[in-house]
This record gives C-alpha cells, structure tokens and sequence, in this order.
C-alpha cells in the first residue's frame, strides 16, 4: 500500500465553480421574487448551484446520515455522564430507531449509515456492514497515551476515504454527518484548542448530557493535560489525530477531505464534527467551501472552530444530543433554498422593460 500523502489533497480539492455560481446569481436577479427577500436561502441555493455545477440547482433527492461510532479511553475519568464503553448502546438506539437522530431521519426520509471504528464491544454485536471498517476496540486515554498508532491512524484515515467514495459512487448527493461516541467531545476540545492556541477551559464543553460542575473540571484537566502532547505534533495532521483524536475523528476527517475531493458536499453537526473539519482544512484551506455548519449546539470549541474556518450555522436550536440530529434539522432548509432556486419563476419580459425604461428606448432608437 502507497503510503498516505495528506500533502495531495491540496491539489486534489478544487473550489466549488465560481463560474455556475455568478449564473446563479444572475438568474436569482431574474426572478419574481426580489432579491434578498429569501434571506440565507438565496446564499444557500448559489452554493448549491456550484457545489452540483448546475444552474438552475437540482433537487437534494439522495441524502444520507453518515456517523462515524467510537469509544474514547478519556471517559475513564468521568468527562461524561455516559458509562466508559457506553457508545455501543447509543448505536444500538439508532439501528433500532429509538435515538433522536433515528426519529428525525425516519421524518425526513434521509438513510442512516453507522461506521463502527473504535466501538469498546465484541464486532459480533452489530452486523457487518456497521463493523467491517473498524480500526480497534476503543480509542486510547488521551491524557497520558496516544489515541492510536501510526498505522492505526493510517487504517481509520483511508477507512473515512473508502466510505466516501462508497457514498459519493452509491448517488449519495449530500451527507449529513454526526459521531456516536462516549468522550468524543473531549478529544474534540483538544483538537481545536491545539489548533487555535487557545487553553483548554476556552473550548471545553458540557457535552451532550449536560455534565454538572465537577465533571466539567474534570474534563478541563484531561483536555489541559491532553494538550500538552498535542502541542509537539501540531505540523503533522495525521500524527496529531493519532496523539489526541481517536479512531472515529480520524476517519471523519478522512471522511471529510476526501468528500471535498469528490465534490460532494456535507452538512456539519456538532463540535466533534467541527474539530474534524478544522483538521481538514490545516490539511487543505479549500476544503470547508464544500461544508456547511448546521446548527450551533453552544459548545465553545464548535464555535471557535466555525469561527476559524468562517462557516455560520444555519441553525440555532441548543441541539447537544449529537449523533447528526441538529445537522438534520437544518436539511429541509438546504432543500427549501434548492426548491425555491430552481421553481420560483423569471419576471416577465414586460415587467423588465418597465423597470429598466432606458433600455427599450435603446432598442427602438436602433
């Protein structure tokens, strides 16, 4: 096997075609409806426009949720309300339907895929198409050890490519992507303090659940201490996720970038989803024009790593639950700006001429 080359990516991603969306923003100024007066919709409809390179923009007819499931070793030290090894019963809720995110994508009519690459359970719990891609039994507590070794984080890495290029092969046009994990948050705070020099209270979260004041404490040091490693391996993207990420956030970030390259666009979660993105794009500064931010979960390090990377939420709703759930609610508006981008009729010709007066007298004068 070639060894993995992060460096190609940044000659790999290309920007969404600026050339379809100037025609999309011409076209906006030809409808009925005067321009601005749809708000975020209109942008949402151009980027579309040029994510799809078609003008008027195609209906969103095949999305998928795609989340990436792992065990963290960091939750040993009670950063969550969740049990150590508790993320295979959150997976479970979703395959059997009973999660908020399974509820949600079950109303909108989006498929759900579960990637199972670091779940603290025996593989045979789950069928196969949820573990075949699955790097090892848990993540590594990242205050004291490394997350993963360098061939682990290889494996999870090309792991998140493989499934992109299976959703992006299978018609998937747009992803919808969350994590299940037990001390993903933690391990995404580290994340995006290394990488936006910031300490570890600025990023630290309560988390899904909500944790109380003690466990936050906790969670500060175990970020404070899993920084420190991080620091040194800053210049390496795939050695820092392999120092202080974990096999879900690797692969998610493999997941991320080769999406990019494959020019198909996705829609972000929550913090973790966040912290992966930010990887991405120290990896390839191209690279976020393929994603949008779907909701602001009122995690800090979500905020800071949007911020960075200059991406505004769609939503506003407080949604912590993750497993992709926030990100889904913002789906019918993507639908809704793509709808509206490509039935809303022109103005009339007459109606024109009425309001540009000087250019008919031009044409009669000829």
């Amino acid at each position: 096997m070639d060894s993995l080359q992060l460096d190609d990516f940044t000659d790999l991603i290309e920007r969404p075609d600026g050339g379809v969306r100037r025609d999309a923003e011409a076209r906006r100024e030809r409808l009925a409806v005067p321009s601005g007066a749809l708000g975020r919709l209109d942008e949402l409809g151009e980027w579309l426009a040029a994510a799809q390179g078609a003008v008027p923009v195609r209906p969103v007819e095949h999305p998928k949720l795609v989340l990436f499931a792992g065990d963290h070793g960091i939750a040993a030290l009670g950063v969550s309300r969740r049990p150590e090894g508790g993320a295979a019963a959150l997976v479970r809720a979703v395959l059997e339907g009973a999660s908020p995110a399974a509820v949600l994508a079950r109303r909108l009519d989006v498929p759900v895929r579960v990637v199972d690459l670091a779940l603290d359970c025996d593989p045979d719990a789950f069928p196969a198409e949820v573990t075949r891609h699955r790097v090892r039994r848990g993540s590594g507590r990242i205050d004291v050890e490394d997350a993963l070794t360098a061939e682990e984080a290889e494996a999870a890495f090309r792991a998140g490519m493989a499934v992109a290029d299976e959703e992006a092969d299978s018609g998937t046009d747009l992803v919808v992507l969350g994590d299940v994990s037990v001390g993903g948050t933690t391990a995404a705070a580290v994340l995006v303090a290394a990488l936006c020099g910031t300490d570890a209270s600025v990023v630290t979260g309560r988390g899904g659940e909500a944790i109380d004041d003690l466990a936050w404490m906790r969670k500060c040091a175990a970020v404070r201490d899993a920084l420190r490693r991080a620091r040194p391996v800053l210049g390496d993207q795939l050695e820092l996720l392999a120092t202080v990420g974990g096999a879900d956030l690797t692969a998610m970030t493999g997941f991320l970038l080769q999406c990019a390259v494959r020019k198909l666009p996705v829609i972000l979660d929550g913090v973790v989803a966040a912290a992966c993105a930010l990887v991405g794009q120290r990896v390839a500064f191209r690279a976020p024009d393929w994603w949008l931010a779907g909701h602001d979960s009122g995690e800090p390090g979500q905020a800071k790593a949007l911020d960075r990377m200059a991406l505004e939420p769609l939503l506003t709703q407080g949604v912590r639950v993750g497993e992709g759930a926030g990100a889904l609610l913002a789906l019918p508006l993507v639908r809704s700006a793509a709808a509206l981008a490509a039935e809303l009729p022109e103005r009339p010709e007459a109606e024109k001429t009425e309001e540009h007066p000087e250019s008919a007298e031009s044409e009669q004068s000829v």
